[in-house]
């Protein structure tokens, strides 16, 4: 009896119904030998979705070779494809640009098949996307749609659906590109496609692209039936990886820090081997909840998520203003802006730091102009996000040039909107500007109720209320008396509060005026509020 064929037989019965696990075992007890090119494929397929890389790559380039000797060139440009796609994934660019030559090499040999499609899928989408091109990649989707179409493959189809939504939304139009995009995932979600690793990467491109765009909404909905659709699978570590990113980006905007921090650490150690880039996304996420929490290792992990060739910002330049290096942060942010270039959606995160910072620098032309191109970015892509940070933005600036009274309609509604996205840290934030619009117009009981919210928020979400570092080399005593003048104290009034006397109180005052710049209580008063010091805040 022939041991070996009986176990093979249930490896590729197994391979079949897409049980990775049992089909990897199987194959790995058959020696080398007796494994066909078929066999070859299917092996490496399974412990890819196992997350055993190198074995994936040493098995698909022996499936390659075997399939070229077999004189089967379709199959081996499929094989050479998923190497080159494999080797670019984790960073090695020499050997995933030389294997995808190799595909494209085999595929020139041959009639057109729908091995030509996923290629130009690869190379004339995905690489024209990566480097900018959307327009190029345009073309090239319409390309992919029409090989599927000739070659009667319904999955090729989809894919260049997908491919044509996700570059229109790079051109700007959104409503449309996001339409094909739900319009491919729904053929993908409501039949059984032969190619699950097809099917995973529509889901995962589908989610960062609502990602990109601030499409809250859209992110949480697509991310709840990726994971409908990997538990549906005896296993999937490499796309349980991938989706896990996505999911910490959302735990992470909901305020559930701590399961977003271990999520992205568990992402970051499983695929730090085969998916470089979603790795470096994970410390960024792990970087912001710390940052945000106010703990002290949050740099560690931005230089985590740099090393692995994601860009830091905005988190390194908040996190400078969040540990007082005001003109630092306002450093660094500038810099980020102009490493940006023009790419208006990498800019608008960058732009909402900018006007904070700004603001909190007292430089407030500045703060307007990244509100300004915030709005410009969000008119252009109208999603939930990127509109509600336009809003939150402008209504910052208009309470830091002491226009409460306009400021105070665009605060409610940035208020609202980021209730309605679940995003509880910013909720507190704008609650805390409420405040200072309520308190402005003179309504202490309304300001009290704002800031009891945003107090009862930090507390719900574990933040470290750190008290900022001075600015313009004012002492600790002078940010108390500052901020008691811009609540509107006499000085004899700050002296009791204080417990100094009135004439240390005008000492304090005029080492104040000194060191600002300024010659007017009001004056004063606005620099305490513009840098955070006053005393009610």
């Amino acid at each position: 009896m022939d041991e070996h064929a009986d176990i093979l037989t249930q490896a590729r019965q197994a391979g079949a119904v897409q049980d990775w696990p049992t089909a990897a075992a199987r194959f790995g007890a058959v020696p080398g030998e007796r494994l066909s090119a078929d066999d070859l494929a299917a092996y490496s397929d399974a412990v890819w979705w196992l997350g055993r890389i190198d074995d994936t790559l040493r098995l698909g380039a022996a499936a390659c070779d075997a399939f070229e000797t077999d004189g089967r060139p379709a199959d081996a440009a499929w094989a050479a494809l998923m190497v080159g796609i494999f080797h670019l994934a984790r960073g090695d660019q020499p050997q995933g640009m030389g294997w995808l030559g190799r595909a494209e090499r085999l595929v020139n040999e041959i009639p057109e098949c729908p091995v030509h499609g996923y290629l130009a899928h690869f190379s004339g989408v995905e690489l024209q996307l990566m480097t900018g091109r959307p327009a190029a990649a345009l073309d090239a989707a319409h390309r992919v749609r029409d090989i599927g179409r000739r070659c009667h493959e319904p999955v090729l189809v989809a894919v260049g659906l997908h491919s044509e939504g996700r570059a229109l939304v790079r051109l700007g139009q959104v409503d449309r590109g996001l339409a094909l995009i739900d319009e491919a995932m729904v053929t993908v979600t409501n039949s059984r496609i032969s190619h699950p690793f097809v099917t995973g990467g529509l889901y995962c491109h589908t989610i960062a692209t609502c990602h990109a765009v601030a499409d809250l909404r859209r992110m949480a909905r697509w991310t709840e039936l990726t994971e409908r659709w990997l538990a549906s699978l005896p296993a999937a570590v490499a796309f349980d990886g991938l989706c896990g990113v996505h999911r910490a980006q959302l735990l992470l905007l909901n305020g559930e820090w701590d399961e977003a921090e271990r999520r992205a650490l568990e992402v970051a150690k499983s695929l730090d081997a085969h998916r470089i880039d979603y790795a470096a996304e994970a410390w960024y996420v792990v970087a912001e909840t710390r940052r945000l929490r106010g703990a002290s290792t949050a740099a560690e992990a931005y230089d985590e998520a740099h090393a692995r060739g994601r860009d830091p910002q905005p988190g390194r330049a908040l996190l400078r203003l969040r540990d007082g290096d005001v003109t630092g942060a306002a450093m660094s942010v500038r810099s980020a802006l102009v490493a940006a270039g023009n790419d208006s959606l990498r800019r608008a995160p960058i732009c909402a730091a900018a006007a904070d910072i700004a603001i909190v620098a007292g430089r407030l032309d500045d703060a307007a102009d990244a509100a300004s191109e915030l709005s410009a970015t969000a008119a252009s892509y109208p999603t939930s996000g990127l509109e509600t940070m336009a809003r939150a933005a402008h209504g910052a600036v208009l309470l830091a040039e002491g226009r409460a009274d306009e400021a105070l309609p665009v605060l409610r509604e940035a208020c609202r909107r980021w209730h309605e996205l679940g995003a509880a840290y910013e909720v507190a934030g704008t609650c805390v500007r409420l405040a200072e619009a309520y308190r402005a117009l003179g309504d202490e009981t309304s300001a009290a109720a704002e800031r009891a919210q945003a107090d009862a928020a930090y507390g719900r979400l574990g933040v470290l209320r750190r008290a900022p570092a001075a600015p313009d080399g004012l002492t600790e005593r002078e940010c108390e008396v500052l901020g008691l003048v811009a609540d509107g104290l006499s000085n004899r009034e700050i002296g009791a509060a204080l417990r100094i006397s009135d004439r240390t109180v005008a000492r304090h005052l005029t080492n104040i005026f000194h060191k600002i710049d300024t010659t007017s209580r009001t004056q004063a008063a606005r620099y305490a509020v513009d840098h955070g010091l006053a005393a009610s805040r």
